[in-house]
């Protein structure tokens, strides 16, 4: 009967090996035997001949093949190719990630790409992210998976719903964006949110993303209101060099707080394109970067109790992290060169 419980791509153990012996014994062939095993015919072929050797039985000598020998062999062969523990090779690099999820909230990824970006670490001193991942499974380092939002809190995505349509909606549907900007191929092309801290008489953050660069720009205003939203973004166009260039759309999703955006984005230049209802994966730059805002402003704390640097410092911390999706680039560093890419062709 075929042995179906063996893990795949695991080793023989040595209950295996004696089982080897027994139906070597009884003159099965190694394809036989495989099949009885569950395992490939070249794994038992090579391990009758690790296991095999000659004895003496009074005059004479024979060949066969001893579990105790055979895995004796293999013992000793996995010694020689374990590398050494990147615990003990590694432990400056393991020490500095260490401080840099546990006190600054980054990701293994993050950390690993700064250290190569800046040479703090020569190649020989830095492990994988995978061995970072494989020892905190395995409970070696100070880090805990609940230390990883990124990992504890990955969802699956939802499938896209075609069927919901707007209902009292005055602004350019999403279904109307140009195919550019879908695309993240233009430059200047925003997603905006608010980020709610305790339910009543309290501020809120107001974020905006680029979808290109990912940089984002948080700002805090006197609450979930249509002026509160226009107000904010009349600031910005005084405060952000180069106004009119840098921001070409916005895309927001169907808030009463952004019912009038489209009239301010009129009166400023700016296309506001509205997203379906209970689409928020059509702001999914956005949404991204609020859920990364709630590693430092927890829900139900009150925003008004942040400073103004606190909120400056959680802005600074998204741009200066280093992104798989920008090439291990930062927000900051795209968002400079489009920018320096805008003021070389006007």
């Amino acid at each position: 009967m075929e042995n179906t419980c063996v893990k795949k791509g695991s080793h023989l153990n040595i209950e295996e090996r004696r089982m080897i012996a027994i139906l070597t014994a009884e003159g099965k062939s190694p394809y036989a035997i495989a099949k009885l095993l569950g395992r490939a015919s070249n794994t038992i072929r090579n391990e009758l001949k690790r296991g095999t050797t000659n004895i003496i039985r009074g005059y004479f000598e024979y060949e066969g093949y001893f579990p105790d020998t055979g895995q004796a062999v293999y013992e000793k062969n996995r010694l020689k190719c374990r590398q050494p523990m990147k615990l003990k090779t590694c432990k400056d690099y393991i020490a500095y990630v260490e401080q840099e999820v546990l006190e600054k909230k980054r990701s293994f990824a993050c950390v690993h790409a700064e250290v190569i970006a800046k040479g703090i670490f020569n190649k020989d001193e830095v492990c994988s992210i995978g061995t970072l991942y494989t020892y905190t499974n395995r409970c070696l380092l100070k880090i805990r998976n609940i230390d990883l939002p990124e990992k504890a809190g990955r969802r699956v995505k939802r499938k896209t719903k075609k069927d919901k349509k707007h209902k009292r909606l005055k602004g350019i549907s999403i279904e109307q964006r140009p195919e550019m900007i879908s695309s993240r191929e233009q430059f200047g092309h925003w997603e905006i949110d608010l980020v709610i801290g305790k339910q009543s008489k309290d501020r809120v953050l107001l974020t905006l993303t680029e979808r290109k660069t990912r940089k984002e720009i948080i700002r805090r205003i006197s609450g979930k209101t249509v002026r509160a939203v226009g107000s904010c973004l009349k600031r910005l166009q005084k405060e952000i060099p180069h106004f009119d260039k840098v921001f070409r759309s916005i895309t927001t999703d169907n808030g009463s707080e952004f019912a009038q955006l489209w009239k301010t984005g009129k009166k400023m230049g700016i296309d506001i394109y509205y997203a379906h209802p209970y689409s928020s994966y059509e702001r999914g730059s956005n949404e991204n970067a609020n859920r990364i805002i709630r590693r430092f402003v927890r829900k139900g704390t009150a925003i008004k109790d942040y400073t103004k640097k606190q909120i400056q410092e959680v802005e600074n911390w998204i741009n200066t992290m280093y992104r798989k999706i920008l090439g291990w680039r930062t927000s900051e560093e795209c968002y400079a060169e489009e920018v320096q890419k805008l003021l070389a062709e006007s």
